[in-house]
């Protein structure tokens, strides 16, 4: 096994700010949308999603998803594009 990082999508971080600002909430707002009884998403988490400094794990991705109501796939694949309107929760 190699010591080199994983891939990561290039335009996850615009694409999280993007539903976040489309859906006109706050990151505290939207951290209280993606806390799941398991995982606490804090609004400083939310920023770091959003400026590439920290990676979502799977489950807040698939919580990302679910509020924005687009499939995960459109969320990690940069071949994808995220709509401009999102309709939300």
């Amino acid at each position: 096994m190699g010591t080199s990082r994983r891939p990561r999508p290039a335009r996850l971080a615009s694409k999280l700010r993007q539903i976040r600002n489309s859906l006109g909430l706050t990151q505290e707002q939207l951290g209280v949308l993606l806390t799941t009884r398991k995982s606490a998403v804090y609004p400083g988490h939310v920023s770091e999603f959003e400026t590439g400094k920290r990676e979502p794990s799977l489950l807040t991705l698939l919580a990302y998803a679910r509020v924005a109501r687009v499939p995960m796939e459109t969320l990690v694949d940069d071949k994808l594009e995220l709509s401009t309107k999102l309709s939300g929760i």
